[in-house]
């Protein structure tokens, strides 16, 4: 990879940079990915510790086992990373990053706790994009977001201008 990929939390308070990541992007299904991401599944990828930076602030951590912790913004709640004690990387989770289309998946694990309802994504009723399904809702959405942008800020949030 000879793009550095950058990334954050959903306010804008923490942000990283990635210079390489490992080919081991995932989704995983176990319960205590499952909790962290508050979600189905939590996707991840790892980035090599010495091809890793902190832009922005710092994440909290919550240790979720003897030797792993999970971090997040302590501003609005994004998960962020997965990081064993044992390994010289940190899994980012994919979604944090600005574009997370840029990573494609390898592999699941932690099918034990896989649920039901993600075979049923693909069967889901398409309702379109938030501005086909809902004009006006999208309209106040775009007048009232504070989510920091898909790229990195000199400043944030920003001093009376648009971004």
């Amino acid at each position: 990879m000879s793009e550095v990929l950058s990334g954050g939390c959903q306010c804008g308070a923490v942000r990283y940079q990635a210079r390489s990541l490992k080919d081991n992007s995932h989704v995983c299904h176990c319960r205590m990915c499952q909790k962290a991401a508050g979600n189905f599944f939590m996707s991840l990828v790892g980035v090599p510790l010495e091809d890793f930076t902190w832009t922005r602030g710092a994440p909290s951590a919550f240790k979720s086992s003897e030797h792993v912790e999970r971090g997040f913004c302590r501003e609005c709640g994004t998960p962020l990373f997965f990081r064993h004690d044992a390994n010289r990387h940190i899994s980012m989770t994919i979604g944090s990053f600005d574009h997370p289309e840029k990573i494609p998946l390898a592999f699941q694990l932690g099918m034990e706790a896989r649920l039901p309802q993600v075979d049923q994504l693909s069967d889901l009723k398409d309702y379109g994009t938030t501005e086909e399904a809902n004009p006006e809702a999208a309209a106040r959405i775009r007048v009232s977001n504070h989510q920091h942008p898909d790229h990195d800020t000199d400043v944030w949030p920003p001093l009376g201008g648009e971004v």
